[in-house]
């Protein structure tokens, strides 16, 4: 007899987008097509968790659901607010999302994006990245940061918000950024290489795992970095987030 797959599902609450799927727990795949709809605007806590709910009646799921935020989340409450409307700064995420969803508070994990995408990587992705210090990193419409310690998570970092010449880190390297600026990959790619170059002299890692929709076009830039510590493609790419929050969710993984 066949085991039934163990399922997850999971959103990734992102600047510019919203997305969620169900997952295979056991693969960290997704089963079938991702659900995406645009990030409201203004992205108050209320018109997010309207889409949220859009998404898991669109994908006809009635199980745990794990939600990520681009935020600090401590216990299920938002301490920041990056990319999205400041009204989500002291919000109990947790309530707000079970509420909404017709679900007990116990049925929804909340947590940091860049953690989830993370957790996903450590698990699913080259078991290089489960031994010493591993820092992932997401760029996307801004920079997330995960810091693992043989595995185990160190939550809510905010590498992203290094200053760094001055300036705001993800304000100068976020793919957004790229994009706005209309910046060749190689270009983008010495403000990365900067970027790294001193988070590597702050934390020391012994890997560095690069995720975010750019790594979809990983080949372009990668390898333009020459820095101290190995970089590896997030194996999940843009996934990850969906992939961390769906097994948070079934494990009752919260931070």
């Amino acid at each position: 007899m066949v085991e039934a797959t163990r399922r997850g599902f999971g959103i990734d609450i992102g600047g510019s987008g919203i997305k969620g799927a169900l997952v295979d727990l056991d693969k960290g795949q997704l089963i079938g097509d991702r659900i995406r709809i645009e990030t409201p605007k203004p992205s108050t806590p209320s018109a997010v968790a309207d889409v949220v709910h859009d998404i898991v009646t669109q994908a006809g799921w009635d199980g745990p659901v794990g939600v990520t935020l681009p935020a600090v989340v401590k216990k299920g409450v938002a301490h920041t607010a990056a990319n999205i409307d400041k009204q989500w700064i002291g919000t109990d995420a947790d309530a707000l999302f079970a509420k909404r969803l017709g679900r007990g508070v116990d049925q929804v994990a909340m947590l940091n994006d860049a953690d989830a995408a993370g957790m996903a990587e450590i698990r699913f992705g080259d078991p290089v990245a489960r031994t010493g210090v591993t820092a992932l990193l997401t760029f996307g419409t801004g920079i997330g940061s995960a810091v693992f310690q043989d595995g185990k998570l160190v939550p809510n970092t905010e590498f992203g918000h290094l200053e760094i010449d001055g300036h705001d880190a993800e304000k100068r390297a976020a793919a957004s950024v790229k994009d706005n600026e209309g910046l060749t990959y190689p270009e983008w790619a010495k403000r990365v290489h900067r970027y790294l170059t001193v988070l590597e002299n702050l934390i020391w890692p012994d890997l560095f795992i690069v995720g975010g929709g750019v790594s979809k076009k990983a080949e372009k830039w990668v390898p333009l970095l020459d820095l101290r510590t190995p970089v590896l493609v997030a194996s999940l790419q843009n996934n990850a987030g969906i992939v961390g929050a769906a097994a948070a969710a079934a494990e009752g993984i919260q931070h």
